[in-house]
């Protein structure tokens, strides 16, 4: 696909965020239960969102012991990974409706992966800090 049309189609994309009433106009209407199946992961990936937004929050105030540095640190990566994750939901929902509209596969993406390998660097560094905090 050329520059441009993947441009306009980002642009159509992004559209729709915002006016999901025109993904009718495109291909046939699926299933309803394929529907509502797209949606209920749409929930999912924002109660994931919403988990570590608070687990941001989590870190950066009820650890203030930890070095001001790595607090901000983990509680940033945090805070980012749950603003990507709660764009993303939007993204997926848009992109696997239109695919389910049009008859094609279902989009694929790595940011499952990346999201969990950005969890779990979270989650090691936070074993360190108990570790270390122990051994004092």
């Amino acid at each position: 696909m050329s520059g441009s049309g993947e441009r306009g189609g980002l642009a159509r994309g992004l559209r729709l965020w915002f006016a999901p009433e025109r993904i009718r106009e495109e291909g046939r209407t699926p299933d309803y239960r394929f529907s509502l199946a797209n949606e209920r992961t749409f929930l999912a990936w924002l109660r994931t969102a919403l988990a570590l937004v608070g687990g941001g929050f989590a870190v950066d105030q009820f650890l203030p012991e930890l070095r001001w540095g790595v607090r901000v640190a983990l509680a940033l990566a945090l805070l980012g990974a749950g603003a990507l994750c709660a764009l993303r939901a939007v993204n997926h929902w848009v992109r696997a409706e239109r695919a389910m509209r049009r008859g094609e596969d279902l989009p694929v993406s790595r940011f499952p992966v990346l999201l969990g390998l950005l969890v779990g660097a979270v989650a090691a560094a936070m074993v360190l800090v108990v570790l270390l905090g122990r051994l004092r």
